[in-house]
């Protein structure tokens, strides 16, 4: 391609060979662009469009199905959504007057191929984009996942990952409060690497990524733009990976944290001064995704001149810089009269800005090269007009013989061996201490953190007068979405908003990430659609909007897809961080109680997978309405001050809950399952291993505050069994195990130190 390949051109030689295929572009894709144009592009023009109607810029095989998100109603339970889907990402109303934005993306294919800073740069893109809504980010959490524990490859993946995030959330000064770090056989190869951000801002602060205003001036600011990552995320997002690694490796963005921690700042003294109109990150696409979005959302018409771009490289072709996804760059619209107080604050804090071009009422996007038009498309064919694929879906015809293979297969432990399983479960690669993982961040940097890992959910303070805040969490068990995909990503988004009440935060919002395999395939598409649908009727039962999130296509080795993995992210508010609960007993004597029904629920859980490598059967039951009584019993008994802990029941079930909540502070326990039993009809196996949904294991600090809980939980319809006291250096439960609370920590504390330190 040549940058001398002007319009002009263009319309006088029909019939040059192009690299649409190269570039990713199906044939009909590549005849639709010649029709919207009349004529055959450029190559800048192809380069534009080739990135964002990639698979993870143009959602064109998700478009069909994520519209359904737009039935939710747009407002959470305290009131309105102030920007949801379609922006870089959703902010809600938490009450007196501030607003919070989160978000959550992928970067699993530029961590495959290059962890460090495939994991580093998808820290940097998730604060850019929480940036460019006005806000100042205050903390990070990373869902990961990855192959086997022992598989070579993911000792060389899971070091570098970590690094990277550490490496570039430190440096950034952001505290990691959460995530999930998961391994199984099904992303050998696709590692998953989910990248969460929050921001905070006051409602007056909040900011669009929109070109309006003619006449006002487009400047690009911050990093210099170099050859790293050009069609990087964007290519590679529109690719599956085969047995021999991927099928195209462009370059990995490198990312520069200080840089970037001084552009936050910038940024954020930018919008104090009322010098910016509209505002838009760099991330995925570059300058081909900034110029056209902003275009397109705005006045519909910009003016860009391509030779202005400040270039780490010289020698960089106009097509290569429209498509470069350096890190660290944003793009604001400016008023003329704006500009030079614009400017001044750049060059306080030493970052770079130029003016590009500006705001028309042209209707088109038109791009100069050294005074030669190389690119003039109308803006939203290249930004939002994109191809929308109605993927062809259907049930697989395996699906019935796996959900038949359930767990009545195994051979369920004696209740005198639970003690052993308990240890094998504690010691397992998804149930272990993750402090290996979560010493390598910064969780408390800034002061604001309430809660962080190992907790249910990360915590911040968002006002330090008043001590306002938000809980966060995010969640998702790949082996239910196996089994039934709607009721896999409905488990998520129970666990997500049970993590957030447990803490004491009332749930207000989700944003999501759906990592799946090729949408050329018609079960992975079935197992697609049934996820959202799961989510949409699921939010739509609990009243909480979606206001944004990110798909993530193409996570498969050969023909083998991972499985679906919907994650989900929940954000709660809480008046007072002060009262959130902890999920660790914290003193001798209190009383231990357990919330919720427990049924025969094992299939698709920890003790299947962990310790039989087992996958069959169908996911425990879904119960939004008892998810949401529950929640509103936590909510009311944070306020009245009855909690000294609160753990949700999931991953192990209530075994590994009681082992955890001992841990936590050193503090034991004494349990009689009986009255549990006596209630739910269980044995005393499954009720230490199902993993039944819409539960949670409490102590309360006296006999008062259980007379207040009580009463609660009958107002709410959630069942509760009073089923022992903390005390002791033990765990005890009667007549099953009996385990010193040293002897749990040791099995749950060598794992990941022993593969990977």
């Amino acid at each position: 391609m040549s940058a001398l390949d002007t319009v002009t051109h263009a319309e006088q030689t029909p019939e040059t060979d192009q690299p649409w295929a190269d570039l990713g572009l199906k044939a009909d894709e590549y005849e639709r662009i010649r029709e919207i144009l009349g004529r055959r592009p450029t190559s800048a023009e192809l380069a534009m469009y080739s990135v964002m109607w990639s698979e993870h810029c143009s959602y064109k095989s998700s478009k069909v199905h994520l519209r359904r998100f737009g039935e939710l109603p747009d407002e959470t339970p305290l009131g309105k959504t102030l920007a949801g889907i379609g922006e870089n990402a959703g902010v809600i109303d938490i009450g007196q007057g501030w607003a919070v934005t989160f978000k959550v993306e992928s970067h699993n294919h530029p961590s495959y191929v290059e962890p460090y800073q495939g994991a580093a740069t998808g820290v940097g893109g998730i604060v850019r984009d929480i940036m460019a809504m006005g806000a100042r980010p205050i903390a990070v959490m990373d869902p990961l996942r990855f192959g086997a524990i022992d598989h070579p490859d993911t000792a060389r993946v899971l070091p570098g990952v970590v690094k990277g995030i550490g490496g570039y959330g430190n440096c950034l000064g952001l505290p990691n409060i959460g995530g999930e770090i998961v391994f199984d056989d099904c992303y050998q190869g696709n590692p998953l690497v989910n990248a969460l951000c929050v921001g905070t801002l006051r409602h007056e602060d909040l900011h669009l990524a929109k070109a309006s205003g003619v006449g006002n001036k487009v400047i690009l600011f911050g990093a210099k733009t170099g050859g790293d990552g050009i069609g990087g995320v964007s290519v590679l997002a529109s690719e599956t990976f085969d047995e021999g690694g991927p099928t195209k490796r462009p370059a990995v963005q490198v990312g520069d944290p200080f840089a970037e921690k001084v552009l936050i700042e910038c940024c954020l003294e930018l919008y104090a001064a009322g010098v910016v109109d509209g505002i838009q990150d760099l991330g995925g696409a570059g300058l081909s995704c900034a110029t056209s979005e902003l275009a397109s959302a705005g006045e519909g018409g910009m003016q860009v001149e391509l030779d202005r771009v400040p270039l780490r490289d010289s020698t960089l072709r106009a097509e290569e810089i429209l498509m470069s996804e350096s890190q660290e760059r944003m793009m604001a619209v400016v008023a003329p009269g704006q500009v030079e107080d614009f400017m001044t604050i750049t060059d306080r804090w030493d970052v770079e800005a130029t003016v590009l071009g500006e705001v028309t009422d042209s209707g088109r996007l038109v791009i100069t090269w050294h005074g030669e038009t190389i690119v003039d498309v109308p803006p939203r064919s290249v930004a939002h007009d994109g191809p929308v694929y109605e993927r062809p879906f259907a049930r697989p015809d395996w699906l019935d013989a796996l959900q038949a293979d359930t767990t009545d297969s195994l051979t369920r432990p004696e209740p005198t061996q639970m003690g052993q399983v308990l240890l094998d479960l504690l010691a397992s690669p998804n149930l272990c201490d993750r402090s290996w993982v979560t010493d390598q961040y910064d969780r408390y940097v800034l002061g604001n953190t309430a809660a962080a890992m190992p907790a249910d959910a990360g915590m911040v303070r968002v006002d330090e007068e008043t001590g306002l805040g938000v809980a966060v969490s995010t969640d998702c068990n790949g082996r239910f979405g196996r089994l039934d995909p709607y009721a896999g990503a409905q488990l998520a988004l129970a666990e997500s908003y049970r993590n957030v009440a447990t803490s004491g935060a009332l749930p207000l919002a989700v944003t999501d990430c759906l990592n799946f395999g090729s949408p050329e395939d018609p079960a992975v598409m079935w197992q697609f659609e049934r996820a959202v649908a799961g989510l949409v009727d699921g939010c739509r039962d609990l009243g909480i909007p979606v206001t944004g999130g990110n798909v993530s296509f193409y996570n498969q080795t050969g023909e083998t897809a991972i499985h679906p993995t919907p994650v989900v992210g929940v954000l709660g508010v809480i008046d007072d961080v002060a009262k959130g609960v902890s999920a660790g007993f914290a003193a001798a004597g209190q009383p231990v109680l357990v919330l919720g029904e427990t049924r025969d629920e094992l299939d698709g859980g920890e003790w299947a997978h962990a310790l039989h490598g087992h996958l069959g059967g169908v996911p425990p039951r879904v119960d939004l309405a008892a998810e949401k009584a529950l929640a509103e019993v936590f909510v009311a008994a944070v306020r009245a001050g009855v909690l000294t802990s609160a753990h949700d029941l999931s991953d192990g079930g209530l075994a590994i809950a009681l082992a955890e909540s001992v841990l936590r502070h050193g503090v034991g326990a004494s349990v009689d399952l009986a009255p549990l039993l006596q209630r739910d009809g269980i044995d005393a196996v499954t009720a230490l291993l199902s993993e039944s949904t819409a539960r949670a294991v409490v102590t309360v600090r006296d006999e008062d505050a259980l007379a207040t809980l009580a009463g609660l939980a009958q107002e709410h319809g959630v069942p509760m069994a009073r089923v022992g006291v903390t005390g002791g250096e033990r765990l005890r439960v009667t007549d099953v195990l009996d385990l010193p609370v040293e002897q749990l920590r040791e099995a749950h504390a060598g794992t990941l130190r022993r593969h990977f330190a």
